[in-house]
């Protein structure tokens, strides 16, 4: 064989993909931070709405229609934590007559303020 022969050839060595490959994932708190682009269908009546906040605010559609969302899922969090605080109240009552008025407080909590009708032969 002649030299140019020998230089020419490879030697292949097998390794694991998983141990030569790097992940490429990103960590957790970079991926929940990125925006995603959302198109979204909404009444005209909505609209108009959001379009009067945008003004009053001087700020775009876009962050107002944001703004919203994030103030509409705050609001419901803490409907859900208000109703757990009610439950746990009204499970941890022993009181018969306590229990009655922490018993339509979490009736109000479910059904909201007007669920419970005054009794007219009281």
């Amino acid at each position: 064989m002649d030299v140019d022969c020998l230089l020419m050839r490879t030697t292949v060595v097998h390794q694991p993909y998983n141990k030569v490959v790097q992940s490429q994932r990103k960590p957790a708190a970079k991926r929940i931070s990125r925006s995603v682009r959302q198109s979204v269908t909404i009444p005209a009546s909505l609209a108009r709405e959001v379009r009067r906040v945008a003004k009053e605010r001087k700020v775009t559609m876009s962050r107002a229609l944001v703004t919203l969302a994030e103030q509409g899922v705050e609001a419901e969090a803490a409907e859900r934590a208000r109703l757990a605080a009610a439950y746990e109240q009204f499970m941890s009552t022993e009181d018969p007559a306590r229990k009655n008025k922490v018993g339509q407080e979490l009736i109000q909590a479910i059904f909201g303020k007007a669920a419970i009708a005054e009794d007219p032969l009281r």
